[in-house]
């Protein structure tokens, strides 16, 4: 093995696996081993740090359901854990995350440029092989795989949320409880997210520095625009950027406040750090899993269903700004997306927008067909023959084809009731 050439890929078996001293553990330093060659595969590939640690969770969960390592996995095992995660009540999405992320390890460990097949040869007589495939991994067929109990707040439980996110707030203040600094703080948070339909990390990672005045609408004041700078990465791309333009002028009014008799309360630390919009008691900055759980803690206090969660304030914003008449390409822009088609998976329109839309619709029906019979008030419709019978049929202008009522029926003919055609 000592003759054996370099391969200069990132995590290569290689340069990974120790040449000078005897494994104690051979079984157990090779799976490590794996694991960080394919953490330094995907760092090179500039993956978030983020990603690559949940990745190594799921392949490590899975070998803790085998009980064996990667050389001696099989499909069958994937089939096996797959059942037990459908029976625990894991997502469609997440078992699909669970498997993509299985098998880009699989593929990293049986590419012939990183040499572990051949480590594992030589080590233990076997090698690993692709144990995910096209019949037991779930298929990406749609946009969108959340659960359909998943929806849009309507207008009532928003105002319902709101409200009671003040009411805490107040609360706290009235009975001189310290925490009504941070009821405030989240009051603002949530309102933030839903008036520029924000994602949890975005809203978390905003900074003082990040909102300015729009010319075109002063009303909003110095909270305009926002920039929205930590926006979703894609396949290992930095954070995406956009500006998002205030449309609520209620909730520029809050932030207003918050900024200015609240946010100076926490005394946050000078400098870059002093920027955050959203500063903890620590003098940190609030963390998304921070605003699971508030959300989560409101959502049960009102009753409301299990299902909806802080992202759902997003999906809120969309279908609202669709409902009041603004242009969905504006929206679009609004909240990031790269298509269309995404934007109007978020949007669950209301009964009454739906009925507007279609009474307007009608009504453009109506007056087209209004002009066409004012325009042509003698034209006489065509007959042709049709070949099935040799009848004419009447083709009506701006109509349906339909064949006529044969002679025999136009005549006078009484019918079982008793009535003359």
């Amino acid at each position: 093995m000592a003759d054996r050439h370099v391969i200069e890929v990132p995590g290569a078996a290689f340069g990974v696996m120790p040449r000078s001293v005897s494994l104690l553990h051979p079984r157990e330093a090779v799976f490590e081993a794996m694991l960080a060659g394919f953490a330094a595969q995907q760092s090179s590939r500039l993956l978030s740090f983020v990603t690559i640690h949940q990745r190594e969770s799921v392949v490590r969960r899975f070998g803790r359901f085998t009980g064996e390592f990667p050389w001696d996995w099989s499909a069958s095992d994937v089939e096996d854990w797959t059942v037990q995660l459908r029976s625990s009540g894991a997502a469609r999405s997440s078992i699909r995350g669970y498997h993509n992320a299985l098998e880009l390890f699989c593929a990293y460990l049986v590419d012939a440029r990183y040499g572990w097949a051949q480590e594992c040869q030589e080590r233990f007589g076997t090698h690993p092989v692709q144990v995910c495939h096209e019949w037991n991994t779930v298929a990406h067929t749609t946009q969108l795989e959340a659960r359909p109990q998943v929806r849009p707040l309507t207008r009532g439980e928003l105002q319902m949320f709101f409200d009671y996110c003040d009411e805490q707030a107040a609360q706290s203040r009235r009975l001189g409880r310290k925490g009504w600094l941070a009821a405030f703080r989240d009051a603002t948070l949530f309102k933030t997210t839903y008036a520029f339909g924000l994602r949890r990390r975005e809203v978390v990672m905003l900074d003082l520095a990040d909102f300015t005045r729009n010319g075109k609408a002063p009303q909003f004041g110095d909270f305009g625009i926002a920039a929205v700078r930590y926006g979703k990465a894609v396949k290992g791309s930095p954070p995406r950027r956009r500006s998002v333009l205030a449309t609520m002028e209620w909730a520029s009014q809050a932030l207003a406040e918050y900024v200015e008799q609240v946010r100076p309360l926490y005394a946050p630390p000078p400098g870059s750090r002093g920027q955050m919009l959203w500063p903890t008691e620590r003098r940190g900055r609030v963390s998304v899993d921070y605003v699971n759980v508030r959300f989560r803690e409101y959502r049960d206090a009102l009753a409301l269903p299990r299902q909806l969660h802080p992202h759902c304030l997003r999906h809120s914003y969309v279908t609202h700004l669709i409902e009041d008449g603004f242009d969905p390409f504006f929206v679009q822009q609004q909240v990031g997306h790269a298509w269309g088609s995404t934007t109007a998976l978020y949007t669950g329109v209301s009964g009454d927008y739906k009925n507007r839309a279609l009474a307007a619709a009608l009504a453009g029906l109506a007056d087209r067909d209004s002009s066409v019979r004012t325009e042509q008030p003698d034209q006489q419709p065509d007959q042709h023959e049709d070949p099935a019978d040799g009848r004419p049929v009447v083709i009506r202008h701006g109509g349906a084809p339909r064949n006529p009522r044969p002679a025999r029926e136009q005549s006078s003919v009484p019918d079982p009731s008793g009535r003359t055609s």
